[in-house]
């Protein structure tokens, strides 16, 4: 079995999340983040670049843990995927991207904070290991 992978986007909130709902009453998460980059030098250093900021949106009940969980300056790791619309302005269309998170937390390398924990769940069994044959070792 393969292990399931998505892109993920690593940054800061930038502006004031807000949360909106829809028609059908889903919650909208959106901030823009911004995403530090650096470039390494031919000495082996690195040297830090103006950030990029991008849109990044969440939905239904992550979007409302999310609006009570995150504010300006947090630094964040999330998972989902970039959609690409179109919107059009003064007649002219215009190709824009969001990155729509699935999953979101804070950095833990970046970040302090404490954990409150609940009851443990059980963890789940793991299946049995299959037993490969050890090849006979009988001379012909």
């Amino acid at each position: 079995m393969t292990i399931p992978t998505q892109m993920s986007l690593h940054g800061f909130i930038a502006t004031v999340p807000h949360l909106t709902f829809g028609d059908t009453g889903i919650a909208r998460f959106f901030a823009r983040v911004g995403v530090e980059h650096y470039r390494k030098e031919a000495d082996g250093n690195f040297t830090k670049l103006d950030p990029t900021f991008h849109n990044m949106a969440i939905f239904g009940t992550k979007a409302e843990k999310a609006y009570n969980q995150f504010q300006v300056g947090d630094q964040i790791i999330a998972s989902g995927y970039v959609n690409e619309y179109q919107v059009e302005r003064n007649g002219a269309v215009e190709q824009r991207e969001e990155f729509i998170a699935r999953q979101i937390g804070h950095d833990a390398h970046r970040t302090r904070y404490t954990v409150a924990r609940g009851p443990s769940p059980t963890p789940p069994t793991p299946p049995p290991a299959t037993q490969v044959p050890a090849p006979s070792l009988h001379a012909i």
